[in-house]
């Protein structure tokens, strides 16, 4: 509240304007009023902070209270994997078969990093419960509680991480992710809606620490894209999008208010990206045809037809592309590696062993799977078609707040596998 200064000269000419009651030896209410005022205001000041104080306090709590009964546990889980890893190494001769030692090695490794990471977080638990302790000895210092609610913060993210990292168990789950995104055949709403999913992606990719790479933008004149692909070289982020499979669909009426819906779509396919390890499978060469790609016949992306190679895998069906090298041969060696990715989780969901074992009848192309619906109008709401989950935040969601869709898809997985 802001207060000019009024002196007596100017009270006198005030006057005439005033209630008579005031101005007949009264004024002083006036004053008292203002002081009055700035007071409550004051007051009001100190109980908003309080109560934000309080509210940092209680999730400061909370977070410490979840890592006490999670960290003890899962410390001791990890030591003794850490100790199996260590025992299985001295136990075996490393250069009898080499493909085992690094799995074995990158075991060991990974068992000592969540130990080690284990071990930093019970230090920002012990760190956090200090500075609220030195917080409250000091009465207030939102200062202090900010800090300590910091370090809340990285604690809680690092638990959630764990935690969906123990529930992704599958074979593959600890790659890094290739996530190709298709415009439908909308025209220009589709090519627009898949550059909106890209950004969803790579927003929430780097709030999660990793910045994805774009290694294919085929651009258009309506300021979209007709295909985009984009590597996450992070461990277990094919673990984490693979539920994204699929077509993601845009729902609204149409422009005049009409009860008519329109939509539009764009296809999501999530591929393995193998971080430390090269996929060991044998692909008969009758087995495929290799053609440039068509889709760069038709675009002004920049990359040349010449270069692009598109691959179908006759027994599957299956057909992958690759255009961002700079040369054929590379991107020859990318779109096998890509069909090679695709094979070989559609030979474990089918159980066969053999690429050419895939039943091509069986196979479920993105564009027959539909995902999850985005509802712009009358009311904002993501729908998710497999989980059942609504969120009311569309903004939210294409802002990179996909989290709770993420867990969703993993729950229900791993429902399914304890289920089997």
């Amino acid at each position: 509240m802001t207060i000019t200064a009024v002196g007596s000269g100017s009270v006198g000419k005030a006057a005439a304007f005033w209630p008579r009651w005031l101005v007949s030896g009264r004024s002083h209410l006036f004053f008292s009023v203002i002081r009055a005022s700035h007071s409550m205001e004051s007051r009001n000041g100190k109980v908003y902070k309080e109560i934000g104080l309080y509210s940092l306090k209680k999730k400061i709590e909370d977070v410490v209270s979840r890592a006490e009964m999670i960290a003890p546990t899962a410390l001791e889980c990890e030591e003794a994997r850490r100790i199996k890893q260590e025992k299985v190494l001295r136990d075996y001769d490393l250069w009898d078969d080499l493909a085992r030692s690094n799995e074995s090695l990158a075991d060991l490794a990974d068992a000592i990093k969540v130990v080690n990471d284990l071990k930093d977080l019970r230090c920002k638990i012990e760190d956090a419960k200090l500075i609220t302790q030195l917080a409250e000895m000091d009465v207030i210092n939102h200062q202090l509680f900010q800090e300590a609610y910091n370090a809340s913060v990285d604690v809680s993210k690092f638990l959630d991480r764990y935690e969906i990292s123990k529930l992704l168990s599958g074979p593959y789950d600890k790659e890094g992710a290739c996530v190709i995104i298709k415009a439908g055949p909308e025209g220009i709403t589709s090519e627009v809606w898949a550059k909106k999913l890209l950004s969803m992606y790579t927003r929430w990719a780097e709030k999660h620490g990793c910045e994805g790479r774009i290694i294919e933008k085929c651009s258009c004149s309506s300021n979209g894209i007709r295909l985009a692909t984009i590597e996450f070289e992070s461990e277990y982020f094919f673990g984490y999008l693979s539920g994204e499979k699929g077509m993601h669909r845009m729902i609204c009426t149409s422009l005049d208010g009409s009860i008519i819906r329109e939509t539009c779509s764009a296809a999501v396919d999530v591929i393995p990206l193998c971080l430390e390890r090269a996929i060991d499978m044998h692909i008969d060469d009758h087995d495929l045809k290799i053609s440039s790609s068509p889709s760069q016949r038709e675009n002004q992306s920049g990359y040349r037809a010449e270069r692009a190679v598109c691959i179908h895998h006759l027994p599957s069906g299956i057909t992958v592309q690759s255009s961002g090298e700079r040369s054929y041969f590379a991107n020859r060696i990318k779109a096998m590696n890509r069909l090679k990715a695709k094979l070989l989780i559609l030979a474990m969901d089918q159980g066969v062993l053999e690429p050419n074992k895939i039943k091509r009848d069986t196979v479920v192309h993105e564009w027959n799977l539909e995902t999850r619906r985005y509802v712009f109008h009358p009311q904002k709401l993501v729908q998710d078609m497999r989980t059942g989950i609504q969120l009311p935040d569309l903004n939210s969601v294409l802002d990179g707040n996909i989290e709770q869709l993420i867990r969703a898809h993993i729950n229900l997985r791993q429902g399914k596998e304890m289920g089997q």
